[in-house]
């Protein structure tokens, strides 16, 4: 199923919660880690590459020789910290208040300069705030990509916050390259619709839908309903993700 509802008005268990193995069609591994409180947790693997984004909470991440503070109440206001490395690296994240962090990742056994980005290193585009009405305004929240992070890595990274009533992903597009979107809501009863080709889910509070086989996929939040989306692309051997394609005949929206 594209659409995955596993957690679906459900609490996150303490640890690991598991939506995508690497198994899966898109080539990537999705889970939530929930922490509590003053708690510590290592990341580390040989085979996979790993990211790691901040979606609310307080504490600590070690890499290598760098400490840095994160402390992001809610994703509406404040871009997240994110932590991008290479398999056989580790990271330490050590919380000061109950945390839930994203982690993503993908084989790769290539070498590469790992980092971590600050909220303000977080490129923030007010996307199509001056088409269309404002109809499809959003902010589209790039941690990395291929000019960004080295060339042998296989994953890029961002966040999107789909203004209440309003579409994202818009005006329709596709890529070749596996993606997923990871979806919270603010109040977190909302919803919104997102489109794969031809179909349209009833996205909730904590689903995630797997986009593949080059589909469109538009989006769409319900009225008095924040919708946001973290967006995990996994790079193609031989064809890396370097944007996307506008569908005819809705590419004219934009002249």
């Amino acid at each position: 199923m594209s659409l995955v509802k596993t957690f679906r008005d459900k609490t996150f268990s303490v640890g690991y919660n598991e939506y995508l193995t690497q198994d899966d069609d898109t080539g990537l591994r999705f889970q939530i880690l929930q922490m509590d409180a003053d708690s510590e947790e290592t990341i580390q693997s040989n085979e996979y590459e790993t990211a790691l984004l901040v979606i609310q909470g307080k504490g600590t991440l070690i890499y290598g020789d760098r400490s840095i503070k994160f402390d992001r109440d809610n994703w509406i206001e404040q871009n997240p910290v994110a932590a991008h490395f290479p398999a056989g690296d580790e990271i330490r994240i050590i919380t000061e208040k109950d945390s839930r962090l994203a982690v993503i990742s993908t084989l790769n056994s290539s070498r590469f300069d790992g980092k971590i980005y600050l909220p303000e290193e977080v490129d923030v585009e007010r996307r199509g705030e001056e088409i269309l009405d404002g109809t499809c305004y959003r902010l589209v929240r790039l941690v990395f990509d291929r000019t960004i992070a080295p060339e042998n890595a296989k994953l890029v990274l961002g966040e999107v916050l789909n203004f209440p009533g309003k579409w994202s992903s818009y005006p329709p597009h596709h890529h070749i390259q596996p993606e997923i979107y990871y979806y919270e809501f603010s109040p977190n009863e909302g919803y919104g619709h997102g489109e794969l080709g031809e179909d349209v889910f009833n996205i909730k509070h904590q689903d995630l839908l797997k986009i593949t086989d080059s589909k469109d996929h538009s989006q769409v939040s319900a009225p008095g309903y924040h919708m946001y989306y973290i967006w995990a692309i996994r790079h193609l051997d031989g064809a890396p993700y370097t944007g996307f394609e506008f569908t005819k005949p809705f590419d004219k929206l934009l002249e």
